[in-house]
């Protein structure tokens, strides 16, 4: 196809942080251009916005539901090929669905949606219609983390016995939600956030992350969640033992009280024969650990072909030695989106790698592990098993 990708905003105006982090890595690659939006439930902020990143003005939108029916009515040639949805959690399920029952794909963060039903609604619209629908995790667009995946995959570090993987930061570890961080507001508030806080947040990162790398899919858990905030309404810190359905054992941690951390999310996987570590604040290190030999250190690097997996080296932009960090993991699941979307659109099959971007299932899993670990907290039981 011998254009960009036309792509439709929903929130992400000038007074938020991650539309403009979804505009940069969708630009990155050169494969997408921003045509329309509906920045902001603010008429001022989404028209200022609109201005700032040079909209037409028929084409800036006050509200979702009017932005996807004119989009709808277009022609063809001029119409957004999807919208991308960057809204507080309480308000992802109504734009997503309405775009896919107008024909758009769908690229939207996550949390997918408000509750689990939710998301397998959208499941259920993304199986009727063949549309596309991408979930930002984005931690899961690293290259090493890619390499991790390949490794388990290829069964290097033999059988997996256990994973540890933790996410703390520190940014919470004050009542910001009543002193002006818009930010802090809506995450800790049930009503925008859902039923968990820094498990809903950035818990569900890391139980991604387990899963993806491992390729096994989490069975059973324990969790215990606390507010360590007094005056706060959601968790913000928990613990929560997991068995995965082939016999893995992990330990996940999330906690945004966690003072003068940034964002430290680690992972580390152990099996037979050896273990891998990764840290998302030095992502271009994989560490394999042997069993029997000396700690082995791969670096990221899109020359290494010869010793990493074409899962890395397809996510790799520059060669090794030149840092390549969130902006890009986040341009890498854009980039595989958009090959993907390309390929679906010119009638051609896609490399594995470009297929390799979280999905509508994905999102359910999230939204499980949320009503789960919740569950689980609330229980004198000592062991919940999982409902999806």
């Amino acid at each position: 196809m011998g254009r960009k990708l036309r792509m439709g905003m929903v929130g992400g105006g000038k007074d938020a942080f991650i539309g403009a982090i979804h505009r940069l890595a969708a630009n990155m690659d050169g494969m997408i251009e921003l045509v329309c939006g509906a920045l902001s439930i603010n008429p001022q902020i989404a028209q200022e916005s609109a201005e700032m990143l040079f909209l037409p003005q028929e084409r800036t939108y006050l509200t979702y539901d009017e932005m996807i029916t004119k989009e709808a009515a277009l022609p063809a040639d001029k119409r957004m090929d999807f919208v991308t949805i960057v809204t507080p959690n309480f308000a992802h399920f109504a734009p997503a669905m309405m775009a896919l029952e107008h024909g758009f794909n769908v690229v939207i963060e996550k949390p997918i949606t408000f509750t689990l039903d939710e998301a397998k609604q959208l499941k259920a619209k993304v199986e009727e219609t063949g549309l596309l629908l991408c979930l930002t995790h984005t931690y899961s667009g690293y290259p090493m983390v890619k390499q991790a995946k390949a490794m388990v995959a290829d069964g290097v570090l033999g059988k997996i016995r256990k994973v540890w993987v933790e996410y703390p930061q520190g940014w919470l570890s004050k009542l910001s939600e009543r002193e002006g961080n818009a930010q802090a507001a809506w995450r800790t508030d049930p009503k925008k956030s859902g039923k968990a806080g820094s498990m809903g947040d950035i818990g569900t990162h890391a139980a991604h992350l387990a899963e993806y790398i491992t390729g096994a899919k989490i069975s059973k858990l324990c969790a215990d969640l606390n507010i360590m905030v007094e005056g706060r309404m959601l968790d913000d810190d928990g613990s929560v033992l997991l068995r995965f359905d082939n016999g893995i054992a992990g330990v996940l941690m999330a906690s945004q009280v966690a003072a003068g951390e940034e964002n430290a999310l680690k992972i580390r996987v152990y099996g037979e024969k050896g273990g891998l570590e990764w840290a998302q604040m030095e992502p271009n290190t994989l560490l394999v650990k042997w069993l029997d030999a000396p700690t082995q250190i791969l670096r990221a690097g899109s020359n290494y072909g010869d010793r990493l997996s074409s899962y890395a080296t397809a996510n790799c932009r520059t060669p090794g030695g030149h840092p390549e960090g969130y902006l890009e993991a986040f341009a890498n699941i854009y980039r595989n989106f958009a090959t993907t979307l390309n390929a679906k659109l010119n009638g051609t099959t896609p490399a594995k790698e470009s297929l390799d971007f979280p999905s509508v299932e994905d999102g359910i899993r999230g939204m499980a592990f949320i009503d789960n670990v919740v569950a689980s907290a609330a229980s004198d039981k000592k062991w919940t098993e999982y409902v999806v």
